[in-house]
Order: C-alpha cells, then sequence, then structure tokens
C-alpha cells in the first residue's frame, strides 16, 4: 500500500505580496489601491485571501490607519526577503535587450499618481533604456509631441483646446463631487468651489453641471495642482470635482448625500508621437497594462 502523499503548502504570490508590503508601508489600503493601480476593493480582497491561507489575521483596521499584527509583523520580514530574491533571479536571467531613450510627457496631476509605479517596474525590466520626463499641461504637451520634442504623452480628456479625439483611451473612471468628511463647505451657500486654473476638464464638468443644475456657487480657490485642491478640501475652505480613485480620507464623496449634479466620467488618453521603436513600446505597453491593472 502506498504511503498517503504529504499535501503541498501553497505558494505565496508575488503580486499579492508586494500588495502586503505596500499597505504596511503606508498604512492604508487607499493609498496603496492608488500606487498598484487597483480599487481599494481588490485589495482588500487580495489581503483577506492572503489571511485566508496562513489562517492569520495580518492587519489591524483603525479610524484612519491600518497597522501589522504580530504575525504580520513575522511576515513583513519574510515577503521583503522574497521579493529581493524574486527580483535577483529575474535579473539574473534577463538582459537588458532593449536600449535607448524616451521622451514622456505627463500633466501635473498624474505625475504623482500614476508615474513612480510605471518607471519604477520599467527601469527593471529594461534597465539600457534612459525615460526622459516632461512635466506640464496637456495642450502645451500636445504641442511637443507634434514638434516631435516627445515619444508618448499622457493626456486628460475635455481640457479646452485639445482635441478630445486625440489618442487612445487607457483609463476611465468617474469624476465626483469630494468634501472634508464632516465639513462643513458643502452646505454654505453658495457653494464655494476648490477648483483648476481655466482650461483644466475637471473645472468645466464642475462648472457646466453646476450651471445646468441652476446651483449658485464660487471659486473660492483655484490652483494648477489636484494637491492644491485636496488642500483645500481637508481645510474645509470648498468642494472640488475629483476623480473617484483620489478620494480618499480624511476627504469623502459627497454628490450622493447632497444632491449635486452628476459630473461623468474622467478619461487618460495616451498619444503617441512620429517615432516608433521598440523602447517606445515597450514603456506604452508598460502604461497600458498598469492602468489596466487598476
Amino acid at each position: 500500500m502506498n504511503a498517503t502523499a504529504p499535501t503541498a503548502l501553497p505558494l505565496l504570490e508575488s503580486d499579492v505580496l508586494r500588495t502586503f508590503v505596500a499597505i504596511a508601508d503606508s498604512g492604508s489600503f487607499t493609498r496603496t489601491a492608488a500606487q498598484v493601480f487597483r480599487s481599494t476593493a481588490a485589495v482588500s480582497l487580495q489581503i483577506k485571501r492572503l489571511e485566508e491561507t496562513l489562517g492569520q489575521r495580518l492587519f489591524i483596521r483603525e479610524a484612519r490607519q491600518v497597522r501589522l499584527t504580530a504575525e504580520g509583523e513575522v511576515l513583513l520580514g519574510y515577503a521583503r526577503r522574497l521579493l529581493k530574491l524574486n527580483e535577483e533571479a529575474v535579473a539574473n536571467f534577463l538582459k537588458p535587450a532593449l536600449s535607448g531613450r524616451v521622451c514622456l510627457g505627463i500633466p501635473n496631476d498624474l505625475s504623482t499618481r500614476v508615474l513612480p509605479g510605471v518607471l519604477t517596474t520599467f527601469a527593471r525590466s529594461h534597465p539600457a533604456v534612459q525615460v526622459d520626463v516632461c512635466v506640464g499641461r496637456s495642450v502645451e504637451l500636445v504641442a511637443k509631441v507634434d514638434a516631435g520634442e516627445l515619444d508618448l504623452c499622457l493626456l486628460e480628456t475635455g481640457n479646452q483646446g485639445l482635441d478630445d479625439g486625440l489618442g487612445e483611451v487607457v483609463h476611465t473612471e468617474p469624476l465626483v463631487w469630494a468634501g472634508r468628511d464632516g465639513g462643513l463647505a458643502v452646505r454654505r451657500s453658495p457653494l464655494p468651489l476648490a477648483l483648476a486654473n481655466p482650461g483644466c476638464a475637471w473645472r468645466r464638468a464642475a462648472l457646466d453641471a453646476l450651471d445646468r443644475a441652476g446651483l449658485d456657487y464660487r471659486v473660492s480657490y483655484s490652483c494648477d495642482q489636484s494637491a492644491g485642491q485636496e488642500a483645500a478640501m481637508i481645510a474645509d475652505l470648498a468642494i472640488a470635482p475629483f476623480p473617484r480613485g483620489l478620494v480618499r480620507p480624511p476627504l469623502r464623496r459627497l454628490d450622493e448625500d447632497h444632491g449635486l449634479p452628476p459630473l461623468g466620467d474622467y478619461q487618460i488618453k495616451l498619444l503617441r508621437g512620429h517615432q516608433r521603436n521598440d523602447a517606445i513600446e515597450a514603456l506604452a505597453t508598460q502604461m497600458i497594462q498598469a492602468f489596466a491593472q487598476g
């Protein structure tokens, strides 16, 4: 009679371990979701399955942050070592087949949201490719593409003076009203708004929606980047139109509870320049995949 074969232990997936480490470092499921281009629900499901696999609770969820349990602390050490070992193994076999230079344009609001994760991954997979980044307004970036100064460019649709037919859609999400959780700005009249400067798609969508709804408003805070709008909302000086994926504590969505008009969808597009080569296409593919995983 053959002896019963021992049950194989489950394997820990690198993708899940990266998410686990990111949450441990940031103390937030929401911030991690933005970093790994997934929804908060998808990140939570990854951790739930990891906890079920190990039979241990890994995080303690508190009001404004999450922290590791004792078992989570132990796993964090293993996770960092496993990810490092995986990186070394892959680097040992993959040679830098691609080389060259790629000039990438990206709007201000996307530079901190998208760029770090994509460029980190690309640098690991294609270390011999030099990526030069230009951050600016979408209209200005399109002009640089037309002039041959940029090989690739991310665009936000709806900007004044920009042809929305340009580029390939790589990301779509709802544009929503956001403000301080428990704040009073949303109850004021006229409604105080924190908006980007004229020409911004978010500004245009917000003002058109309020005008159609016949709601009184005033622009109490103007800035060039979403970080400025976020600061105004956290201070409860105003509310603002924001992509749903950027709304995180202490901010929250307001449109569902306060009768604010819908703003529609917000899209990000990828525009290719005149020059085409393998290095450019590799970075384009990396960015498309990064958005698709969200």
